[in-house]
C-alpha cells in the first residue's frame, strides 16, 4: 500500500501525467484493492494535474472517505476556478458528519472569496468559531482576503487586529483589501505601518500600493515604492512592470513610464498596451501610434485592449486614413466580434466627424452596450446634430440600456448648447437619484449646463456642494461667471482656487482675463497675464492674446492693445484683430480701426462683420463717402449679414426663430410679444443706435 502511495506521490511531484494515469490503470486491471490512504494520494495526484473530472470520478468511487478526501477535493475545486462546486462539496461534507480541519476551512473561505459571497463567507467563519479551533495565520489570512473581496473592510480589519503576530501575507492581504475597495489613502497608511513594524516588502504589496498611489496621483510616494523595488531586488514580473508604467503614465510622467518600459528585456503585451494607453491619455497620440507599429513589427499579436487603446490615438490625431487601415486590420484579425473593439472603432469615427461610418459600424456590431450608445450620441453632439442625438438617446432607453455618468454628460451638453434649462433641471434630478452628482465629471457638466443657461446661482450651489472638485470644475465656474459679465465673482473663485493650492491651466487664465475685461480691471488683468507666463510657465495662446487685446481696447487703450499684439512674434488671427476693431469702434479710433479691418479682410475677404464695423466707424466720423464705398463693396460681393437666431423653451419643446423665420407658438403671436417688449424698452429710456439701424436694416 505504502509503495503505491509513494509512486503516486512521485508522479504528482514530477508532473508525470501519463505515467500517473498508466499506474492508475495498472491498479485497476490488476484488481488492486485501494485503501482510503492510497485513494487520497490518487485524488491529490489528479488535482495537481488539474484533471478535475478524473479526481471527481475517483472520489465518487471511493468506498470509504475521510476528512482528507473531502478537503483535497474542496481545495482542488477552489484552486481550479470552480468555487461553486467547492462549496457544494463542503456542504455535503458537513451534512455527512465530517468535522472540517484548518485546510478544509481555507478551501471553503477561498471559494467564498472567489464568488464574492459575503453571506456564505460569514457562515463559514461562524463554523470556525463554533468548532473551537484557534485561528492560525493561514485561515486568518484567507478570512481577511475574503472579507476584503466582499467589500467588508471592517470585518477584515477585525480579523487582522485579532492576530497576535500578523505575517507579511497578513499585511499584504489587508493592504490589498483597502486598495481594491478604493480606500487608497488607508491603503497607503497600512503600507507605512507595515514598514514601521519591520515587515519585509514583497511584490504583491508593492503592486497594490502602486495602484493606490496611481489612483491618488501621489507621484512622490509611488517613486519611493519604485526605489524599494530596486533596493530589495524584488522580481520585476509583468504585474510590477505594468503597475509602474501605469503609475507614471497616470501621473503624466510619460518619460519615466517609457524608461521603465525600456529597462525590461522582453516586455509582455500588457506592458506595451499600458504605455500606448498612457501616451493616448497624455495627448501624445503620435508616439502611441509609433509604439504600436514597433509592437506589431516585433511579432506581437495585439489584443482587443491594445487595439482599443491605439484607436484612441488615431481619434485624437484625426489620422483618418491610417485609422481606416487599422479598422481593416481589425476585421482581418477577427476582432470585430469584441464589443470593446467595436466601441473603439465607433468612437474613432465619431470623434473624426465621420458619422455615417460610425453609424454603419454600430449597425454591424453583434452586441451593443451603454458605451456603444454613448460614443454614437457623443459623436452627434460634437457635430451639432442635437436632434439626431436626442433620437438616439430615446432609442438607447427603448432598448433597455440605463444611462451612465457619460450619457448624462452628453445630455447636459445638449441642454447647455440649446439651451434647455427645464430639460437640464430634469436631467439633474435623474443624476441625483443614483448618486451620480458626486462624480466630479458629472458635477462639472451640471455646473456648465446651469452656467450656460444663465442660472449662475444654481451653478454656484452645485459647485459649492461638490465633495470633490477637479480643475475642470474650477474652470467651468470661472468661465461661467466671466461669460455672463460677472467678473468679480469669477475672480473670487480664482482667488479661492489659489488658496486651495489648485494649479491653474491655460483655460483658467482665459476665464480670469475675460473676467478682468468685463469689469475693466486693466492692470489686474495685466498682472494675471504675466503671472501665467512667469509663475505657472504657461505660454500664451491666441485666446489669451485676444483676451488681453479685448481688455485694453474696451478700456479705451487701443494703442496699448495694438503695441501688445505687435510684441508677439506670431501673427494674430482675425479674432484678435476683431477684438481691437470692436474697441476702436466704441472709442472712435479711426486710424487703428481701419488697420484692424484691413487685417481681418486680408485674412478673410468674405468677413461681413468686418465690413459692417468699418462702415460704422466711418459713419461715426461723418466720413460718408468712405461709408458708401464700403457698402458698395459689400453689394458687389453680395455680402449680407447672417441673421441671428434666438430660441426659447416652452412646454419642454425648443422653438427657433429669427428676423426672416418666425416660429409658430401655440396660441401666441410672436410679433405682438416683441412689439410689447420694444415698447417697454423705449419707456425705460432706451435710445437705439441710429447709424446702425439706418445703414444695416437690410
Amino acid at each position: 500500500m505504502s509503495s503505491c502511495s509513494g509512486f503516486l506521490r512521485h508522479f504528482a511531484d514530477t508532473k508525470s501525467i501519463h505515467k500517473g494515469r498508466a499506474f492508475h490503470a495498472l491498479m485497476i486491471t490488476s484488481g488492486f484493492d485501494s485503501d482510503v490512504y492510497t485513494n487520497n494520494h490518487l485524488l491529490s495526484m489528479y488535482l495537481k494535474f488539474k484533471r478535475v473530472d478524473d479526481a471527481h470520478t475517483v472520489f465518487d468511487e471511493m468506498p470509504k472517505r475521510n476528512v482528507i478526501s473531502w478537503t483535497s477535493l474542496i481545495s482542488g475545486f477552489s484552486q481550479t476556478g470552480m468555487p461553486k462546486m467547492a462549496l457544494t462539496y463542503f456542504s455535503s461534507m458537513v451534512c455527512q458528519g465530517f468535522e472540517p480541519n484548518y485546510f478544509t476551512f481555507v478551501g471553503a473561505v477561498s471559494a467564498c472569496a472567489s464568488l464574492g459571497n459575503a453571506r456564505c463567507g460569514k457562515e463559514v467563519h461562524g463554523m470556525i468559531y463554533r468548532s473551537g479551533l484557534e485561528l492560525n495565520s493561514h485561515v486568518s489570512n484567507c478570512l481577511i482576503n475574503m472579507y476584503g473581496k466582499c467589500g467588508l473592510l471592517r470585518s477584515a480589519q477585525l480579523v487582522f487586529d485579532a492576530m497576535l503576530e500578523p505575517n507579511s501575507i497578513s499585511w499584504t492581504s489587508i493592504l490589498s483589501s483597502y486598495c481594491q475597495c478604493g480606500e487608497n489613502v488607508h491603503g497607503l497608511k497600512i503600507f507605512v505601518l507595515s514598514r514601521k513594524a519591520g515587515v519585509a516588502v514583497n511584490e504583491f504589496s508593492c503592486v497594490s500600493v502602486l495602484g493606490a498611489a496611481t489612483a491618488l496621483g501621489c507621484l512622490k510616494f509611488g517613486m519611493q515604492v519604485h526605489a524599494l523595488v530596486y533596493k530589495y531586488a524584488l522580481e520585476f514580473d509583468k504585474f510590477m512592470v505594468t503597475g509602474l508604467i501605469n503609475f507614471y503614465a497616470k501621473c503624466r510622467e510619460l518619460d519615466l513610464a517609457s524608461q521603465v518600459f525600456l529597462e525590461v528585456e522582453r516586455p509582455d503585451l500588457s506592458a506595451w498596451t499600458t504605455l500606448i494607453g498612457g501616451y493616448v491619455q497624455g495627448g501624445r497620440g503620435a508616439e502611441a501610434i509609433d509604439l504600436f507599429v514597433k509592437l506589431y513589427s516585433s511579432g506581437f499579436i495585439p489584443g482587443e485592449r491594445t487595439l482599443s487603446c491605439v484607436l484612441g490615438a488615431f481619434a485624437d490625431t484625426k489620422d483618418i486614413k491610417v485609422g481606416k487601415q487599422l479598422h481593416s486590420l481589425i476585421i482581418k484579425m477577427g476582432f470585430t466580434s469584441f464589443t470593446v473593439v467595436g466601441n473603439a472603432v465607433l468612437d474613432f469615427y465619431s470623434k473624426c466627424g465621420l458619422l455615417e461610418e460610425s453609424m454603419k459600424t454600430f449597425e454591424e456590431m453583434d452586441e451593443h452596450d451603454v458605451v456603444s450608445w454613448n460614443a454614437l450620441v457623443s459623436g452627434h453632439v460634437g457635430a451639432g446634430w442635437y436632434g439626431e442625438a436626442i433620437r438616439l438617446l430615446k432609442d438607447m432607453l427603448f432598448h433597455g440600456h440605463k444611462p451612465n455618468p457619460y450619457t448624462y454628460s452628453s445630455i447636459l451638453n445638449i441642454c447647455s448648447v440649446v439651451p434647455a434649462i427645464e430639460w437640464g433641471k430634469q436631467t439633474h434630478c435623474c443624476i441625483i437619484k443614483p448618486g451620480f452628482d458626486s462624480i466630479v465629471v458629472v458635477g462639472s457638466a451640471v455646473i456648465d449646463m446651469y452656467a450656460k443657461c444663465g442660472r449662475l446661482v444654481d451653478a454656484r450651489k452645485v459647485f459649492d456642494n461638490l465633495t470633490s472638485k477637479n480643475l475642470v470644475s474650477w474652470n467651468t465656474m470661472i468661465v461661467g461667471y466671466a461669460q455672463h459679465g460677472l467678473g468679480r465673482e469669477a475672480l473670487e473663485i480664482y482667488s479661492i482656487m489659489q488658496r486651495n493650492n489648485i494649479k491653474p491651466n491655460d483655460i483658467t487664465f482665459i476665464g480670469v482675463l475675460s473676467a478682468c475685461g468685463h469689469v475693466g480691471l486693466v492692470e489686474e488683468g495685466w498682472h494675471h497675464f504675466n503671472s501665467m507666463i512667469n509663475d505657472h510657465a504657461i505660454s500664451p495662446g491666441m485666446d489669451h492674446i485676444a483676451s488681453m487685446v479685448n481688455l485694453f481696447a474696451r478700456a479705451g487703450q487701443t494703442k496699448r492693445a495694438y503695441e501688445f499684439m505687435r510684441s508677439f512674434p506670431i501673427e494674430s488671427d482675425k479674432v484678435v484683430w476683431r477684438c481691437l476693431l470692436s474697441g476702436c469702434k466704441i472709442h472712435k479710433d479711426l486710424e487703428l480701426g481701419r488697420i484692424a479691418a484691413e487685417k481681418i479682410l486680408s485674412i478673410d475677404p468674405e468677413d461681413t462683420s468686418a465690413y459692417i464695423m468699418l462702415s460704422n466707424i466711418y459713419a461715426d466720423a461723418n466720413m460718408w463717402d468712405e461709408t458708401a464705398q464700403v457698402r458698395k463693396i459689400m453689394k458687389e460681393k453680395a455680402l449680407k449679414k447672417d441673421p441671428g437666431y434666438s430660441w426659447t423653451e416652452l412646454k419642454n419643446k425648443i422653438y427657433y426663430f429669427s428676423t426672416i423665420h418666425s416660429a409658430q407658438f401655440p396660441g401666441i403671436d410672436l410679433h405682438e410679444v416683441i412689439n410689447g417688449l420694444t415698447s417697454q424698452l423705449f419707456d425705460a429710456g432706451y435710445v437705439p443706435d441710429g447709424i446702425l439701424s439706418c445703414h444695416f436694416e437690410e
